[in-house]
Parts: structure tokens; C-alpha cells; sequence
């Protein structure tokens, strides 16, 4: 089978005069976890649709885990995904409702009912099973919903906004869930924290106004010729600022709350250039509490879609 689970070629979607996606070319390799990136209305939620085969693109193809076009249940049980607004009905126990979903992707009664259980274990919601949805907080909905888009052990997932309106901690155990998916499903997350994406995601696409500005690995479009990302405990003063530029290494250095992006002089050697500004940090007595080559993915976000940080860590 194909290493690429997802293969889009000028695929476009146009909803009456709006032209929701406009000639998207995508690759996603088997076993990645690939961020979509993209401000409100960029088409994420509809790309998503396109793909499942809930939606006909207006032209182009796509392809997926095989299958052209995908569309009345061919993909049954071998695609998840969660809607950014997933629901549940009022009334009806919690293990009920993802029995039916499981049902739905084609395992038996019996299946279904432990792939649930299973789920719900997964998440630490194992003692929800017969609760109301409406008993539940916003945040062990949320987790819920997740547990639908696993289930049948889908080989291809789809998330839209996973971590949107949770608690640090509810996130951070999201987080976790799917990063331990890696190399075993090929996972698909739309999110506008971007943070959480660089960390989490091996791919990344940006997508603007219904089109593909830059797409490949994380390492690959954060990477530059000479730029270092650094994370202060706290924020960095005139005095470090001021030291870090007369650096004969350093172009310039920008600043976005505790993060440092420190690009290098034409020319100028990377480990040179990464040597002087350690030292300098070091002699100001600011050590970092981190510090990488290659900028974020919020800086490359703005730099690809010709926008301006806030300085709020936001997009």
C-alpha cells in the first residue's frame, strides 16, 4: 500500500460564488501526525469534509488510503474524525451513544461495546459510561468526542480543533493521547495553537484563503539559514535585548513575550553564532529555558500569510 494516506490534486470547492479551497495539492504520509494550519475561513473545516467524502469538490481529485474519490461509507472503519463542534444526545448514556458510533464503522454489538469501554478508559472517563452528556463538564465532552473519532481502530483521523476550551491539564492528557498514536494511525489536526501543533505535529501545511502557502515537515519549514528560537523564564529586558544586538553574529532579534528569535548575519557560522548568544544570555544572567535552531511555527505562519503577531502568542 501507498506510504501516502492522503493525495489531493487541484482540489477545489467552491460554495456558490465563494471559493472555499482553490487548487489544494497535499501529501500526507502514512504514521504522521500533520498540522493544517490556517486562520478562521482559511477552508480547514471544509478540506476535512472534502476528503471524508462528506462533501464533492467543484474539480480536482483526491485520494485516500487508497481509495479515489471516497465517498457512501467505502472507507467505513478505516477513517475517524471529530468535528470541531461534536455533540451528543441529551438522554442517552454516554457508552450507548459510541456503541452506536462503533456500530457504525462496521463492528459488531458486542465489539462495539468494548471498543467503548475502551475508549472511554483511554481518556480516563471509564466511570461516564452510564452518565447523561448533559452531567458532563465541557471538557469530558470533549474527551468523549475524541474517544469517537477512535473508534474501530481507524487508520486515518481527522481533528478539528482537539484542545479548543479545555483546561491545561484536560489538554496536555489530549496531547498525550495522540502523540502516543504516532507511527501507528496517521493523524490530521486542524488548531490555531501553534504551539501545541509545533510541538506535537511531524508535518505541517499552512493553508490561506482556501489555498496551500507551504507544506512539508516541521523541521523542514521552520528550518532557515541562521535563526535561533529562545524561551526566557521571564521577559527579556532593554539591557539583554540591547547586548544580544551589538552581538557582531546578530542581525536582529525579535520579541514575542518570553520567545526570542534571533536571526544570524549573512554568512556568519552557526555554531559560532549560537556560542555568542549563549555566552551572552549566560553573562546577563538569563540562562534559557530553551533554545533551538529555526523559528516557530507562529513566526512562519506570519511571515507565509503576511500577517503581525500580537505579542500575545495568538493567531
Amino acid at each position: 500500500m501507498s506510504e501516502i494516506v492522503v493525495r489531493s490534486r487541484g482540489l477545489t470547492k467552491h460554495f456558490g460564488g465563494v471559493c472555499a479551497l482553490d487548487g489544494i495539492d497535499i501529501e500526507v504520509p502514512r504514521g504522521s501526525l500533520y498540522a493544517l494550519v490556517g486562520a478562521n475561513g482559511a477552508g480547514k473545516t471544509t478540506f476535512f469534509s472534502v476528503v471524508a467524502g462528506f462533501l464533492r469538490p467543484t474539480a480536482g481529485e483526491v485520494e485516500v488510503l487508497g481509495q479515489r474519490a471516497p465517498e457512501g461509507g467505502v472507507l467505513r472503519g478505516r477513517l475517524g474524525m471529530l468535528p470541531q463542534d461534536a455533540s451528543f444526545l441529551a438522554g442517552v448514556p454516554v457508552l450507548e451513544q459510541l456503541e452506536f458510533c462503533a456500530q457504525l464503522q462496521g463492528l459488531s454489538a458486542a465489539a462495539a461495546k468494548h471498543a467503548a469501554m475502551q475508549a472511554l478508559d483511554a481518556v480516563g472517563l471509564g466511570d461516564v459510561a452510564q452518565r447523561n452528556p448533559r452531567a458532563l463538564s465541557h471538557g469530558m465532552l470533549k474527551r468523549v468526542a475524541l474517544c469517537q473519532a477512535f473508534l474501530g481502530n481507524p487508520e486515518l483521523v481527522f481533528l478539528d480543533e482537539p484542545t479548543a476550551g479545555l483546561d491545561p491539564e484536560t489538554a496536555r492528557r489530549v496531547r498525550d493521547l495522540v502523540r502516543a498514536w504516532r507511527g501507528h494511525r496517521t493523524v490530521v489536526i486542524s488548531s490555531h495553537n501553534l504551539a501545541e501543533l509545533q510541538d506535537l505535529c511531524s508535518h505541517v501545511a499552512i493553508l490561506h484563503r482556501g489555498r496551500i502557502i507551504t507544506a512539508g515537515t516541521m523541521d523542514a519549514i521552520l528550518a532557515s539559514g541562521c535563526v535561533f528560537r529562545c524561551v526566557l523564564d521571564e521577559p527579556a529586558d532593554a539591557a539583554l535585548l540591547d547586548a544580544l544586538r551589538a552581538l557582531a553574529q546578530v542581525a536582529k532579534v525579535s520579541v514575542l513575550d518570553r520567545e526570542l528569535t534571533i536571526e544570524g548575519t549573512n554568512g556568519t557560522d552557526r555554531r559560532a553564532a549560537a556560542q555568542a548568544i549563549l555566552e551572552c544570555l549566560l553573562a546577563l544572567q538569563q540562562p534559557p529555558r530553551s533554545f533551538s535552531e529555526g523559528a516557530s511555527l507562529e513566526r512562519r505562519f506570519l511571515e507565509a500569510v503576511g500577517g503581525k503577531s500580537d505579542g500575545l502568542g495568538g493567531t
